[in-house]
């Protein structure tokens, strides 16, 4: 029995196969949905493209002046003669800006932008070519005045974004955003490849490199034609109606006169506070630290879903601005360069939303046939603040109490920016934000 037993073989009870373990769904990083945003107007096809030859061939605009100054006062020996050379040019584009945008509102952006930069950088070439040879100094004025006619890239940029999402309020919100940021990172590297280009190999290395750069990011620019806006169909009878005769725009130009006077005036007022205090090479550090708050500000800003009406969001941006420009001035007053840094960079994070606002606001009151002249009439105003801003933070180091003082100037324009936006606030259409699902 026991041989019968162990001779017999024994079967083991079936195994039922064990159902498959599916793993736990994976959920989306916070960061991931927080950049939902800015991914979702990349998606688009041609979006990266142009914009990573706008920024190419914006990266110039925070390098073209300084490097003239450096060059120019290197070879001359005269600072004043340098600044009188970049007023003139300031003065041309303010004058030759808006034309040019016209022109790319009524042939479209690829048949005016190329030889308007082509123009612009025969005239950095023949500003460096007199310099470097010892021409006379009419010669300086007349070829950088010539610049003028340099297309306003960010504006072209805006208005594809404006024509992409023609129909979506809240892409258009973020794609704004990106383009202040932009704005701010090459007004922020600008200065700093100029100065160590001219610097460290020779004094006309900044001009030849930034026309370089704009000649070729322009190029690379125009070529992306999918994503370029079409050119507005002429008028029946008469000539266009110019967006200065809006009513809504000139009140809002003059507040982004007084913000470029808010630029202006902490650029030469923090110059003249570190080099008072003996520490002119943190001057960099800490106009860099301003741009680098507006920048963060701006990229912040573009991923909050846009709420109420565009005027009221537009006039709590310039009151944050008015409100933290007092931060620099109380700073100064202690005479630390720590809270003066810190100070620095809050300021800076109210100017990016209030440009951001303020641009949106320019898109929603210009006729999309003059898109590029209303955004270059609003940078226009900018220049002209800044160049104000720049003259009056001067006087005031030179006549004030020290450059500590001299705070109160970005103070008191940032006030202004307030009093108008409020004195107009009830004349700007308030378009609440589309909803954003």
């Amino acid at each position: 029995m026991i041989l019968f037993l162990a001779a017999r073989p024994v079967t083991a009870p079936p195994v039922r196969p064990a159902s498959p373990v599916r793993p736990a769904p994976r959920r989306p990083r916070l960061s991931s949905r927080a950049l939902a945003p800015y991914r979702r107007i990349f998606a688009v096809p041609g979006t990266r493209a142009f914009t990573a030859a706008n920024l190419l061939a914006r990266l110039p605009m925070g390098m073209l002046s300084v490097s003239a100054v450096l060059m120019i006062a290197g070879s001359r020996g005269s600072y004043a003669l340098a600044g009188a050379v970049t007023a003139t040019g300031l003065a041309a584009t303010a004058l030759v800006g808006p034309w040019t945008a016209r022109m790319v509102d009524r042939h479209g952006q690829a048949r005016i932008a190329v030889p308007a930069t082509a123009l612009a950088v025969l005239g950095s070439l023949s500003l460096l070519l007199c310099v470097r040879h010892g021409a006379p100094d009419w010669t300086l004025f007349a070829s950088y005045a010539a610049t003028a006619t340099t297309p306003n890239t960010g504006g072209m940029s805006r208005a594809r974004w404006a024509h992409l999402f023609r129909d979506d309020p809240a892409a258009r919100h973020t794609a704004n955003s990106f383009e202040q940021a932009a704005d701010e990172l090459c007004f922020m590297l600008g200065p700093v490849l100029a100065t160590l280009l001219c610097t460290t190999l020779f004094p006309e290395a900044g001009t030849a490199v930034a026309a370089a750069l704009l000649l070729t990011g322009v190029l690379l620019f125009a070529a992306q034609r999918r994503t370029e806006p079409p050119v507005a169909p002429a008028p029946a009878t008469g000539r266009p109606r110019s967006p200065l005769r809006l009513p809504e725009l000139p009140p809002l130009l003059v507040t982004f006169l007084a913000t470029g006077a808010v630029f202006g005036s902490l650029e030469v007022v923090t110059l003249a506070f570190a080099d008072g205090h003996g520490i002119r090479t943190a001057a960099g550090g800490l106009l860099a630290l301003q741009a680098a708050g507006s920048c963060a500000a701006g990229l912040l800003y573009g991923l909050l879903r846009p709420k109420g009406p565009s005027g009221r969001r537009f006039l709590g941006c310039t009151a944050a601005m008015a409100a933290l420009m007092l931060l620099p001035l109380l700073a100064a007053a202690t005479g630390s360069l720590a809270a003066l840094a810190v100070a620095l960079l809050l300021a800076g994070m109210a100017t990016a939303p209030t440009m951001v606002t303020g641009m949106g606001l320019v898109q929603s009151l210009t006729p999309p046939g003059r898109l590029n002249e209303g955004m270059t009439l609003a940078v226009t105003a900018l220049l002209g603040g800044i160049a104000a801003g720049s003259a009056g933070g001067g006087w005031a180091v030179d006549h004030l109490a020290g450059a500590g003082a001299a705070y109160g100037v970005p103070a008191a324009a940032a006030a202004l920016a307030l009093a108008v936006t409020l004195l107009t606030a009830r004349r700007r259409p308030n378009r609440p934000a589309a909803p954003v699902s």
